[in-house]
């Protein structure tokens, strides 16, 4: 089904060779791919060693948008210089916190007219199905406050980071990034009735995330499978690619492409992509698309992958693997009994949901209504719920009867609407197992609360199984099992009148009079201070999972809705993972405070003393709260998983690797010093060990690979840290203590 290949291949006469027949270097040959033809197109200084990129364009959702440009603000912002499209699908229908959520959208509206802004109101369209209908185009680059920001498929590189990165493009400033590798994803083949693109997705997660085949790389698609694949399913695939941790996605294009943009009035923004004569790829992955099955990701990750057959045969044992992970994730606080789901052979789901910019899309959900065309959800258990990507393909879905007759099965409609995707809509009942066509099922992704005592869990499946589950009432079905006729419909139109009447289009239009306007939840940064010269930092948090996502970090779901307010929204930071964690912290940042003052607490004296540290050293010394994770950061691209920790004092994290590179950019622009140690090293220690490092700025501002350390618990031992190379702009934001610090001293030099 997929096959990998570690070694460089060379593209000839369209088609893969290995071993490499190489005409000139790597790098000339890297630089004839379709990702470098338009990664150069963007490069200001044209080196393609060390990248500085400009976006065509900018995306972001209601979770992220509002801090996004309040740190502009305060980072001098004037108007926005390229379209910036800001997005109500992710926090529309949170009913927590009174009036904050449509604070926020009345301040994203007053925001898009006072700096020349794109604003598509509340349940109009979730944020990438906008972008593929009114955005992305072929050779454009698109970066996104959202980790799914991928528009491949199209021929845009599209990038999802945090905040910060979307701040200095509204600052006209660049995204800087070391030269990446490029893989090869070659399609043969085509897919058989009732595979769908999740199904892909998902065989490509698990063939590549565990291993790190794809981890910082750009994953570009061709090969002659790609023509046998509708524009919907190569979006679906394509979205998923960033669970294989990839930088970005690129495909070919061709009449599909062509016809798509075409149909959605943008057909001059089509350009013919494919990789050109000798382009060099550092490794290749092979999918033979008619070998792909049915699959269903167990929690608690999409990397999780099993076929559908073998997930009913070994039911029992593998989900008492997946019980297990709940209980090594939750240490017992909570407790899943999925394998008593089984009941006469068959395992029995509870839910069932279609949802966002991977499974809300027209033929996902046609399919669906075929497969359940003649039969019905029933009245037991188990219900399935369908959220449209956006209002022009919901009325493609009315015009062409599918959701009347996915409504006359039982199947609720809801709006466009990620909320399922992350935790803020249709939460299943505790010990409930939900089938979701959605991106992520890490855990809580749901919403469950499992501090409370509140666990569920998801398998992310294609919406062809799912509605095939859904016939068979809740007993887990395999797509393939059905006999349906595929439903003749592709989406032939698309009315963008709804988004003409509705959508604030300000692009270039700014009216810097207008004031934003602020709720009261909405509140501004607090100061940040600046690197010390000498930092000791106290462990407030140790986990040794495999892997550490930015959801237990901070979680989304509720916890989102405080995301204007960075203080009430620091309050949540690991309190599904680690709920002492919030605790430590405030009272590490109370006694920081009072160091900063000149007071040295009568704890740190006692650390001082052990130290043998004078008078003009402690001076110079600052403290902070660190977290250790084994690989933090897999996941979601919001800012808040580190800003969240800054705001209560937290000064660095300390891993044996970062889960992705955009967690790691959150970190820095947030002043949080990335260590890393060895990974032969054993890290025994605890909340409330110390760890020392004097002369920490000038390391920093001077490039040193390795600092020296000193931990101190009930004795005293060295330890060495890394920071893996840092940009000179890099270095400077965390001296500085953040990227708003170093803005606003950039603006005080400049007077």
């Amino acid at each position: 089904m997929i096959e990998l290949n570690p070694n460089g291949v060379s593209w000839r006469n369209g088609a893969p060779v290995s071993p490499i027949q190489l005409v000139g270097s790597v790098k000339s040959g890297r630089e004839k791919t379709i990702a470098y033809s338009i990664l150069k197109v963007h490069n200001l200084p044209e080196d393609t060693a060390n990248l500085k990129i400009k976006f065509d364009s900018l995306i972001s959702h209601d979770i992220t948008y509002v801090g996004i440009i309040q740190t502009a603000k305060a980072s001098g912002l004037e108007r926005f210089p390229v379209p910036y499209v800001m997005t109500n699908c992710h926090n529309s229908l949170c009913a927590v916190g009174g009036t904050i959520n449509e604070d926020d959208h009345v301040f994203g509206l007053s925001a898009a007219i006072k700096y020349g802004g794109i604003y598509v109101p509340a349940n109009q369209a979730v944020i990438h199905q906008y972008a593929r209908e009114m955005l992305a185009g072929s050779g454009k680059m698109i970066l996104g406050s959202d980790s799914h920001t991928r528009y491949g498929a199209l021929g845009a590189l599209g990038i999802g980071e945090g905040g910060p990165e979307l701040v200095k493009q509204l600052l006209e400033r660049t995204y800087d990034i070391s030269a990446p590798e490029v893989v090869l994803v070659y399609l043969t083949a085509a897919p058989r009735r009732g595979v769908g693109p999740h199904d892909v997705a998902i065989a490509l997660c698990g063939a590549v995330y565990k291993n790190g085949f794809a981890k910082n790389r750009i994953l570009e698609f061709a090969g002659p499978g790609v023509k046998n694949l509708s524009m919907d399913y190569r979006l679906g695939i394509d979205v998923m690619t960033t669970e294989t941790a990839c930088l970005s996605s690129v495909w070919i294009t061709d009449e599909t492409v062509s016809e798509y943009l075409a149909a959605h009035g943008r057909a001059d923004e089509y350009r013919l992509l494919s990789p050109g004569e000798g382009a060099y790829y550092d490794g290749m992955i092979t999918i033979d698309l008619s070998a792909v099955e049915p699959m269903a990701a167990l929690p608690f990750h999409p990397s999780e992958a099993y076929t559908v057959t073998e997930l009913k045969k070994n039911a029992a044992d593998i989900l008492r693997e997946v019980e297990k992970r709940g209980e090594e994730y939750f240490g017992g606080k909570a407790v899943l009994d999925l394998a008593g789901k089984i009941h006469g052979g068959k395992l029995m789901l509870d839910q069932g949901i279609i949802a966002g910019c991977a499974g809300g899309m027209y033929e996902n959900i046609a399919e669906a209504a075929a497969i359940l065309d003649g039969g019905n959800v029933g009245s037991g258990y188990f219900s399935l719920s369908v959220y449209p990507p956006s209002v022009p393909v919901n009325i493609e879905l009315i015009k062409n009867g599918i959701q009347q007759r996915l409504l006359e099965a039982g199947v609720l409609f809801k709006p466009c609407f990620c909320g399922p995707c992350f935790g803020a809509g249709d939460v299943p009942a505790n010990n409930g197992l939900s089938l979701r066509h959605t991106t992520r099922n890490f855990p809580s992704r749901e919403g469950a609360k499992p501090a409370d005592g509140q666990f569920a869990a998801v398998i992310l499946m294609d919406a062809r199984s799912i509605a095939a589950t859904a016939r068979n009432h809740g007993a887990l079905t395999a797509a393939t099992e059905i006999e349906y006729s595929a439903p003749p419909e592709r989406l032939s139109s698309f009315d963008r009148s709804v988004y003409e009447k509705r959508v604030y289009y300000g692009f270039g239009k700014a009216v810097p009079a207008v004031p934003l306007r602020f709720g009261p939840n909405i509140a501004e940064w607090p100061e940040i201070p600046p690197m010390p010269q000498n930092l000791l930092m106290e462990l407030a948090c140790v986990i040794h999972d495999p892997v550490t996502t930015t959801d237990e970090l901070i979680p989304s779901g509720e916890a989102s809705s405080y995301r204007s307010n960075p203080l009430k929204l620091a309050g949540f930071t690991l309190s599904r993972r680690d709920p002492e964690y919030s605790g430590r912290a405030k009272h590490i940042q109370s006694m920081a405070l009072e160091l900063a003052a000149g007071n040295v607490p009568l704890k740190l004296r006692e650390i001082f003393d052990r130290l043998g540290l004078s008078d003009s050293e402690i001076k110079n010394t600052g403290l902070g709260s660190v977290i250790f994770a084994n690989k933090p950061g897999d996941g979601s691209a919001r800012e808040q998983a580190a800003s969240c920790q800054r705001v209560l004092g937290g000064c660095a994290n300390i891993c044996y690797e970062y889960a992705t590179k955009r967690y790691r950019s959150n970190c820095i622009n947030w002043g949080i010093v990335p260590f890393t140690i060895d990974k032969n090293l054993e890290f025994s220690y605890k909340p409330g060990d110390y760890i020392y490092v004097g002369g920490l700025l000038n390391a920093v501002l001077s490039g040193k690979p390795d600092i020296p350390g000193k931990i101190i618990n009930s004795g005293i031992c060295d330890i060495t840290l890394h920071i893996e190379e840092l940009t000179e702009e890099e270095k400077q934001i965390i001296a500085k203590g953040c990227l708003m610090n170093y803005y606003a001293a950039q603006r005080k030099n400049n007077r």
